[in-house]
């Protein structure tokens, strides 16, 4: 299989960021692994730092503003003829760039995998099945870039507009049927998607209702889709109760006893991270 070029975007991303990359480098011939980090302040330099210490492929830059800065620059550093979009909190599922080629054809330029939600709290698998079917219709609507294949001569010299910061993969999906290509949903691959713990509190819900509202209806004039909205309301309101119990009531660990809890760092070397700065470096205190 031809090696490809992947695009991964992070900002404190450390909650599924370990499992996201073995998924990638188990599931996909990396030949680079393009990383566009918005100055991350949490672990997730040095998760990175030690899969490029194994791996030696990883290219990493710093860069502030939206997702579609991020996604136009992170192009712009692909080099293989196909590269894919995979998003820092979701897990590939098992053989999916082998899976991904039975749905590639000479009009096809973006394959799509299903993007599983994985909703706290919710195990039955009807709501799970419902949950697909929503998400493959939201995808005809809207496109997505979860963990999607793209045909890089489709998107060459794109430049999606900078006040996206959500509905970037609406630009681009559409950018690419400008072009004269289909964009098709996979057939048999797939993603699980874990929204960090964050997702589920009030603050940064209103904060996403916002992004969602000013992005998805006065930029991109996606009105169809706001038909979705009351789906991801009722979800949403469902599940922050429920976070907040098990957050609260969920036994803390003592952490006065030193003898037990053990303070884990990892060592990382920073000439596997590449281009590295001492000044981000610095920034970012990783140990050396």
């Amino acid at each position: 299989m031809s090696q490809v070029d992947v695009i991964l975007l992070t900002k404190n991303s450390e909650h599924m960021l370990s499992k996201c990359l073995t998924s990638i480098f188990e599931n996909v011939p990396v030949k680079n692994l393009i990383v566009i980090d918005g100055f991350s302040t949490d672990r997730t330099l040095q998760i990175l730092g030690a899969f490029s210490k194994v791996h030696r492929n990883i290219i990493f830059l710093q860069l502030g503003g939206s997702r579609a800065k991020a996604r136009t620059e992170g192009i712009r550093h692909v080099t293989t003829d196909w590269f894919l979009f995979v998003d820092s909190d979701i897990v590939l599922c098992k053989g999916w760039y082998k899976k991904a080629q039975a749905d590639l054809a000479s009009d096809v330029a973006a394959v799509w995998g299903l993007n599983v939600d994985i909703i706290p709290n919710v195990m039955d698998s009807r709501v799970l099945r419902l949950q697909s079917i929503l998400a493959r219709e939201c995808f005809n609507l809207r496109g997505g870039t979860h963990d999607t294949l793209i045909l890089t001569k489709a998107v060459k010299g794109i430049r999606i507009p900078e006040h996206l910061h959500t509905y970037e993969d609406a630009y681009i999906m559409n950018h690419i049927k400008e072009q004269g290509y289909r964009v098709s949903v996979g057939s048999e691959i797939y993603c699980l998607h874990y929204r960090p713990p964050t997702s589920w509190n009030v603050k940064n819900g209103f904060s996403q209702a916002m992004v969602e509202f000013k992005c998805g209806l006065v930029y991109s004039h996606l009105y169809e889709y706001s038909l979705f909205y009351p789906a991801f309301l009722l979800n949403w309101i469902f599940q922050v109760p429920l976070n907040w119990l098990r957050n609260n009531l969920t036994p803390k660990t003592d952490l006065s006893q030193r003898s037990i809890v053990q303070k884990k760092t990892t060592k990382v070397d920073r000439a596997t991270v590449k281009p590295y700065t001492e000044e981000i470096a610095a920034k970012t205190n990783i140990e050396s």
